[in-house]
């Protein structure tokens, strides 16, 4: 290639490579700043100032070559749009740098002919750019022609699929779908729906869905279905009843959504119907059972509890309502001499009868577990008296049922009443109220007793302490303290005796008839009783006191098949020998029918373990039993003055010697009170009077 001749008659040489590239760097930055604001270039401005110095070199080379290269010159546009300089003033910008940069080039500027050839390479470059532009505009527009072409067939296809799923499943549901327009009128409805209702998908079809509802319900379902179509409600899931062919009432559970168009405008309703008959039945039976005592068919205490709220505070004001709490007398008895299935008829002859006591009063009748009923009833004017109803109840439980066609068996209970209580009371605090009114009535051995504010406030004073004593007693409060047996005729220590003491934080020293009492309520007796046993012979035998020990046993204990083994092991690990033990057994439970009490003394004896009768009152426990020591009764105690108790108490003391027993009184307080009983013959006296305990063990 031949440079062109200038001016004058000596020719030219192209511009150098060397020169242009002086000028490339500077050029193609100003270049790609500017075709940068024009257009989002996927490449870095570093790349971008590479490739345009590569493309101003060429435009150089095309302008001074002769003829000017016009090929490179559209290559150059054509790598433009490449490098995607593709914005609306992409290419005007380009044209712009380049040319004036062109024209300016000192390079240049002796080239014949300098402003046609640059014209002709940029014109050049832009029919390159243009060229490869539309071609690339076309190539795309093809390709998303065929994507465009490809989503619609996918479309077609994928709506073909849909209806056929829909269809499918419209058709072989279980539950009924009905198609509606948005004022409720039935489009299509499948078989599930009409065999629902019991009619045929034309029937369905000429009517509307709230045609379908109970009367009673239209309303609410029509204010529901305009909220779904209005947009407040995305989906809507209510439970209505359906009225069928027959005018049977059924449950269904309602599940509707608004089907809309591609804007978004609500079209149609679609609405799914599950016949909830069945289920409905079931959830009522099943309520019905968990609120009723199934063997009774009474309300269980659960239903009446919730429902004492409700009767409460809608009895009369000035009346109120009276709560009954029933608990029947010996029923164990029933059970076990005649059997649980007769037990069971005699609960059911119970339930009868108190609802025949109760009939045509406002009155809620209960079994509230067990052999425990309930009655509250609602007063009115004509309402009977507390005591007559309680005679009622008791002439009815009395009246014999002949449970096995042969057997008559009549039963009597055990009443606490709450008459007419505040009517603010929690329906917890009421029956609380009537159950501690009942134990009460039962300890008393009464038949039945009205509620005493002060004695619930006792009762629930002592409950709260029994309740709290197992934790006492793990916290080192319930110590075992001593108290000294003195002879009768000289005062000498003859035994000491281990009793409890409870050092509550704000009641004081509890006493131990106080904690033995309190451990008899919770279960306590026996493991508190043991406790007492092993921690006070360990004691007196740590303190080598020469005098026997008396430790006084529950009524549990005295009857516990583990006593003798408990009372061998503690003698063997401490060393006492067994007849410096003397454990007292109360003489109700040697005179019971169960022979566990008698035969633990039997046995102790034979090991040489000479055993107390306390509360002791009856001389006949001393032709059978062979007692050490007998104890005479508290109450005999308190009322020896008396010329009856006088008389008899002598008596017994002497039968006592002649059985060869001493014999110990407690509660001796005074002076006067022990030279009476020297003077009757008392072997043994202990009491406040006497406090000096041998071998430094804590008194109480």
């Amino acid at each position: 290639m031949t440079a062109p001749h200038p001016r004058g008659d000596d020719p030219r040489k192209k511009p150098s490579a060397e020169r242009a590239a002086r000028r490339l760097g500077t050029l193609a930055r100003k270049w790609g700043y500017l075709i940068g604001t024009t257009a989002y270039l996927p490449h870095t401005p570093e790349e971008i100032e590479r490739e345009l110095a590569v493309l101003v070199g060429r435009l150089f080379e095309a302008v001074a070559s002769d003829p000017p290269e016009l090929e490179e010159a559209a290559a150059t546009g054509t790598r433009l749009v490449e490098l995607r300089c593709v914005g609306a003033d992409s290419l005007r910008r380009s044209l712009e740098v380049l040319g004036k940069a062109l024209l300016r080039e000192p390079e240049l500027r002796l080239v014949d002919g300098l402003a046609e050839r640059v014209v002709l390479v940029l014109g050049a470059l832009s029919s390159g750019y243009g060229e490869t532009l539309r071609e690339d505009i076309q190539k795309r527009q093809e390709g998303l022609s065929r994507a465009l072409l490809k989503v619609e067939q996918e479309t077609r296809q994928k709506q073909v699929i849909t209806r056929a799923q829909f269809e499918e499943v419209f058709a072989g549901s279980a539950s009924g779908v009905a198609l509606t327009e948005l004022d409720g009128r039935v489009l299509r409805a499948n078989a599930a729906l009409a065999k629902t209702l019991n009619r045929t998908p034309a029937e369905l079809a000429a009517m509307t869905l709230f045609d379908l509802i109970h009367p009673e319900e239209v309303e609410q379902l029509r204010e529901a279905y305009g909220e779904l179509v209005a947009g407040r409600l995305h989906r809507l899931r209510v439970g209505r009843r359906l009225v069928g062919k027959d005018g049977e009432p059924m449950w269904a559970t309602f599940a509707a959504s608004v089907i809309r168009d591609a804007v978004g405008a609500p079209r149609q309703l679609i609405t799914i119907v599950d016949d909830d008959t069945e289920v409905s039945l079931l959830q009522r039976r099943l309520s019905h059972q968990a609120l009723h005592d199934v063997l009774t068919a009474l309300p269980n205490r659960q239903f009446f509890s919730t429902r004492l709220e409700n009767l409460l505070r809608d009895a009369d004001a000035a009346r109120g309502v009276t709560l009954f709490h029933l608990d029947l007398d010996g029923f164990s008895q029933i059970t076990g001499g005649l059997g649980q299935d007769l037990g069971d008829r005699v609960l059911r002859g119970v339930a009868g009868k108190l609802k025949a006591v109760f009939e045509g009063e406002k009155a809620l009748v209960a079994r509230l577990g067990g052999d425990e009923f309930g009655v509250l009833l609602q007063n009115t004017a004509d309402t009977p008296g507390v005591l007559t109803l309680v005679r009622r109840i008791t002439h009815e439980l009395a009246e014999p049922d002949y449970v096995d066609g042969d057997r008559g068996v009549a039963v009597s209970a055990s009443i606490g009443v709450v008459h007419r209580p505040p009517r603010d009371i929690t329906p917890a605090e009421l029956l609380r109220a009537s159950d501690l009114t009942l134990r009460r009535v039962q300890r008393a051995g009464a038949q039945w007793g009205l509620f005493d504010r002060e004695l619930d406030r006792r009762d629930r004073h002592d409950f709260g302490l029994a309740a709290a004593m197992a934790g006492a007693w793990e916290n080192g409060e319930v110590e075992v303290g001593y108290r000294p047996l003195v002879a009768a005729v000289d005062g000498s220590v003859r035994g000491v005796e281990a009793r409890l003491r409870w050092k509550h934080p704000t009641e004081g020293v509890l006493s131990h008839e106080t904690c033995v009492r309190l451990a008899g309520e919770t279960g306590l007796a026996l493991p508190l009783g043991t406790w007492l046993l092993r921690t006070a012979v360990e004691r007196v035998a740590a303190a080598d006191v020469p005098v026997p020990l008396t430790v006084e046993l529950t009524t549990h204990q005295a009857a516990d098949p583990e006593l003798v083994g408990e009372i061998r092991g503690v003698l063997e690990s401490t060393g006492l020998a067994p007849e410096r033990l003397r454990p007292g057994f109360p003489s109700t439970t040697l005179l019971a029918d169960s022979g566990d009490a008698a035969d633990n003394l039997k046995v102790l004896a034979e090991i040489g373990v000479g055993a107390e009768i306390h509360d002791f009152g009856d001389v006949t426990c001393l032709t059978e039993f062979p007692a050490r020591a007998v104890r005479v009764a508290a109450n005999l105690v308190a009322r020896r003055e008396h010329p009856l108790v006088d008389r008899s108490l002598t008596a017994l003391i002497e039968a006592a010697h002649l059985a060869g027993a001493e014999v110990a009184v407690t509660g001796i307080g005074r002076a006067d009170e022990s030279e009476w009983w020297r003077d009757r013959g008392a072997d043994r006296l202990s009491g406040p009077l006497f406090t000096e305990v041998p071998g430094g063990l804590p008194s109480c």
